[in-house]
């Protein structure tokens, strides 16, 4: 009896001891999981220091290229002057060439890009959106401080004298540039057809879109009557193609339309900026190597170098876009004559803005 009542309560103290162990588990499995956690967090900064740092100097900068003829012969023609960058920085420089404006617009809004070599009209809208500001500008070897737009016919052509075109809407086949282009679109679409209360696309019989080099094309072989160009991209033509050449005569040429600009993120290092702006404007100026960097330019263009520049550099592009902007609205139909003028104050008050932040970007950029 005493036996047995001695071996209830040895089982009743053994379920006693597993229940308080039970109890007690859910503590102890947190209290692990907390020491767990402290020995990482005490851990972790010596893991972080066994890493291996990125050598930042080994992430490759991305050049963007305005498309001049086709986008191989573009990365070709900069190869050996971006060669040259990256001994220079000591960091791989690589390219991006693509076919459109456009392409190059949305690599730079897309953050693809780092450093490019652009229209004033695709600066000015990659400065206002993407974060990028004007370090240089081009200068070309007969010194000039820009190119003209120009319009192209064939040499045996009719049309002797804008008023030809003006003379006959919907009947002449058009060829110009894309949107962005300056020469090849918004210099004569401002200056030609804007001013008569005109639209490029709707007054031609038919509108092709294309290149310098292909529009040129298009007239020589009279697939075309009339085509934008450029003052510089036809030099760069009749060396190509001479006998195509020979076939054009320029009816037009535009107001002077400044060189194109190098830009560069405004998020790199001030270190990395100064050294990309002061390679680029010391480039085949002096040294042992000029000459042999002269000749690399010469590849790409008839460009000389690249003279220091600013956001300030943009404000004649602004100033292309407030005029063309102006004149579509005074052309345009309008419901009345307040709701005209509220258009015209808002483009005014818009380009005053803008101008005043290119210039005020400009003063604040440290000089090259």
């Amino acid at each position: 009896m005493r036996a047995t009542q001695a071996m209830g309560e040895g089982l009743g103290n053994v379920r006693r001891t597993c229940s308080s162990r039970r109890t007690d588990q859910p503590w102890r499995n947190a209290l692990r999981r907390a020491a767990v956690v402290l020995l990482f967090v005490l851990a972790a900064p010596a893991l972080l220091a066994a890493q291996p740092a990125t050598d930042l100097s080994q992430v490759p900068l991305t050049f963007g290229i305005l498309p001049i003829g086709g986008a191989s012969e573009s990365l070709d023609a900069w190869r050996p002057t971006l060669d040259d960058m990256s001994r220079s920085l000591q960091r791989p420089v690589r390219s991006i060439s693509v076919s459109t404006y456009e392409g190059l617009a949305e690599a730079i809004a897309e953050e693809r890009v780092d450093i490019a070599f652009v229209s004033g009209r695709l600066a000015l809208q990659a400065v206002g959106e993407h974060r990028m500001q004007v370090v240089a500008q081009l200068t070309r070897g007969d010194g000039s401080r820009g190119y003209y737009s120009v319009l192209l016919v064939p040499k045996n052509s009719p049309i002797h004298t804008i008023a030809d075109i003006y003379s006959k809407p919907n009947h002449w086949r058009y060829a110009r540039g894309e949107s962005l282009s300056m020469s090849g679109y918004l210099v004569p679409e401002t200056q030609l057809f804007a001013s008569h209360k005109l639209d490029s696309d709707t007054f031609f019989a038919t509108v092709v879109v294309g290149n310098h080099q292909n529009n040129a094309l298009a007239v020589a072989n009279n697939e075309v009557d009339v085509a934008s160009n450029n003052t510089a991209d036809l030099e760069r033509f009749a060396q190509h193609f001479p006998e195509q050449y020979a076939r054009l005569r320029v009816l037009w040429k535009s107001s002077l339309i400044p060189h194109a600009v190098i830009i560069v993120r405004d998020d790199l290092s001030p270190q990395l900026r100064a050294a990309i702006t002061d390679f680029i404007t010391h480039y085949a100026k002096s040294g042992r190597n000029a000459a042999a960097e002269l000749a690399n330019l010469k590849l790409i263009h008839d460009i000389s170098g690249f003279a220091p520049a600013s956001n300030a550099a943009l404000v004649p592009f602004a100033d292309i876009d407030y005029t063309l902007d102006r004149r579509r609205a005074l052309s345009a139909q309008w419901v009345s004559d307040a709701a005209m003028q509220a258009r015209l104050q808002k483009i005014e008050s818009s380009h005053r803005a803008l101008v005043k932040r290119l210039n005020a970007s400009s003063a604040d950029s440290p000089s090259p």
